[in-house]
């Protein structure tokens, strides 16, 4: 830990070795051509771009919705689940399509609980921008995997979360069992 020469009360964590990542995302980023079209709304241009469903993190697509990792977890394994129409409230959607939101909702806790056997859950629903909501205009529901110790000295001293596993990784790990389930075979 170093003072930061701009600001002396703010530390700074030196990472040198993170500017090897920020690169190869940059050069992604390029060889992705330019930017496509958007809704807005990254969860509804996901539900549009089903080809691109290894690339955006999602795990599982049914003719409701989606369920997907979440880019910027609380914890590893963080999933979210919305369906393919974007409402802002949850009332807005019909009982049936809420219906489906928790079906789908069900399935990934299943898929998470397999997956990862965590000693808890949080399943949440953050409404409008006051309460949260990154996507104020699709609610979606989060499912954070807990484990005793989970949260560690990090986050308290640097503000900052150590997510243990990739992206990349976890997809995986959650396709894996995913398939198992749709084919009723053993992962």
């Amino acid at each position: 830990m170093s003072q930061d020469p701009i600001n002396p009360s703010q530390p700074s964590l030196q990472a040198p070795w993170r500017m090897s990542y920020i690169d190869d995302i940059d050069a992604k980023e390029k060889l992705a051509g330019p930017p496509k079209s958007s809704t807005g709304c990254f969860l509804r241009d996901y539900w549009l771009a089903p080809a691109d469903d290894a690339r955006n993190h999602v795990i599982v697509r049914t003719a409701d919705g989606l369920i997907l990792l979440n880019r910027f977890p609380y914890a590893g394994g963080h999933l979210l689940v919305a369906l393919g129409e974007g409402r802002p409230r949850l009332l807005d959607y019909t009982p049936e399509q809420r219906a489906k939101l928790w079906a789908l909702t069900d399935l990934a806790l299943d898929l998470m609980e397999r997956t990862l056997e965590p000693q808890g859950v949080n399943i949440g629903v953050n409404q409008g921008r006051a309460a949260g909501a990154g996507v104020p205009q699709h609610v979606h529901v989060h499912l954070v995997p807990r484990w005793g110790g989970d949260v560690n000295f990090m986050a308290v001293v640097g503000n900052v979360k150590v997510i243990s596993a990739s992206l990349e990784k976890m997809a995986e790990r959650y396709r894996k069992v995913w398939e198992a389930m749709r084919t009723g075979t053993k992962g």
